[in-house]
Parts: C-alpha cells; structure tokens; sequence
C-alpha cells in the first residue's frame, strides 16, 4: 500500500501480555469481505516481505513467553522463510506460545501448521474472524465466506474469534448474543468496533455508542475478552509518527 508506513511492533501488557508483530505477505486470497481493506497491506514480493518482516521479528524479546502474528490475510500468506524465522525467534527467545490468524478457507492447514510449531516446543493459538455467529447476516451482508452455521464446527478448528461490532442494523441483544456464544466456544474473544475505510459498509455511529453504553462496562474487565474501540488500540497499525 502506497505511503503506508505502520507501527509493526508493540508489547501488549493488559489481560493477555504478549508482543505483537504485524507483519506482511502476499495478502488474503478471500478479499469478499465488504467491510476489510486490510488485504491492501501486500506485496507479491518475497524478498521484500522478508525483509520487513526481519525488521520486526528481530525486535522480539521474549518478555512475556507469547507472540501474536497478524497481518494481512493468514498464516498461509506468509512468506516460507518469515515462517521459519518465527520459530527461530521463539526458539531463541524462549516463547512457548504464538498465536497466529487464518480464514476459515484455510482450516485444513491448521493440523500440519499445530504440528510444525509443536516439533520445535511451541503451542499454537488460532485466531479466526468470523465477526458474528449470525450466518445470514455474516454471509448475505458481510459476505465473510464462512460455509457454516455451527460455532462447535468453527470451535473444531480456532482457538479463538474475533467479533465486528458498530455494523449497521446491529442491536444490543445481537451483539450481546454474540459475545456470549463466543465466549462458549472459544477461549478468547477479541472484539473490534468497526472503523471506516474503503469499503463499502461504514460504521454506524449509533451501533457504537449503544455497545459503549451497554456491553463495553460489562465486559472490559473480563480476562477473555480483548475490546479494540480503534484498530490501533494493540499498539500495530496506523502510522509510526502517530505511534508511542
């Protein structure tokens, strides 16, 4: 993405204390969600990928004993040797656990990629965005390429969700309907309020400011539950001038 120029590195210290990298591939193969643009951060270039990603990883310390990788689409984007220097730095820095992102379209790479991690002594958790347990409204309206109902199915795969919430024609009890069948199923919810961009569905101002009255008191305290109220709030994203 032109002139984009990202923070891709932060310790997060709240609920679940990790450092987090935000990393770049070649980008999510879906790209459907009428609500993400986040595919735009890519590059069919290797090389260059690996390059920046070195940057990042090499800045890993280690303090907490957990990473979380995010970027662009899934841990299949990425690059092979971004991959194996993932497990060289944890290695090296004695991080037991990393928690990585996927599309449901990839599931069946989960399997191998657990077993990868585990040869060299480290869990893996897998983060999935399925933005709500609503499947009509995820598919007709959100168009998230999810070909299921059943969060238990969705459970068989990812250790954790994330949910979208301040979309329009959501309500309080749908938004609340999803934080609790997430927090049924999976072990950590992350909940993001949605923020504008070039896509077609923007944010509903109302939706947000009836989840920061209702479901925000109730839940920012829950040790499960992660609220993004700007896609900045882990530290990665946005620019590096406006970064602490």
């Amino acid at each position: 993405m032109k002139d984009f120029n990202p923070n891709r590195y932060a310790v997060i210290t709240e609920k679940n204390p990790r450092e987090i990298v935000m990393l770049r591939g070649h980008g999510c193969s879906w790209r459907r969600c009428r609500f993400c643009d986040y595919h735009l951060d890519s590059s069919t270039d290797e090389t260059a990928n690996f390059t920046l990603n070195r940057e990042q990883l090499l800045k890993v310390t280690g303090v907490h004993g957990k990473l979380e990788v995010i970027n662009s689409g899934s841990f299949v984007d990425l690059d092979e040797q971004t991959l194996n220097l993932i497990g060289e730095v944890s290695q090296k820095k004695q991080i037991s656990q990393v928690h990585f992102e996927c599309h449901w379209r990839h599931r069946e790479s989960i399997k191998d990629f657990r077993k990868r991690f585990a040869d060299l002594g480290i869990e893996l958790k897998i983060k999935t965005g399925v933005e709500t347990f609503d499947s009509l409204f995820r598919e007709s309206y959100l168009d998230k390429g999810f070909d299921v109902d059943n969060p238990e199915e969705i459970a068989k795969y990812f250790d954790e969700v994330c949910l979208l919430m301040g979309i329009p024609g959501q309500t309080v009890d749908h938004m609340e309907q999803d934080i609790q069948i997430g927090l049924a199923h999976f072990e950590r919810i992350c909940i993001n309020i949605m923020q504008e961009n070039r896509k077609p569905i923007k944010p509903d101002p109302k939706v947000i400011a009836a989840f920061a009255k209702e479901l925000y008191p109730k839940y920012i305290e829950n040790c499960r539950v992660d609220i993004l109220m700007e896609n900045t709030a882990f530290g990665v994203g946005g620019v590096v001038e406006h970064a602490e």
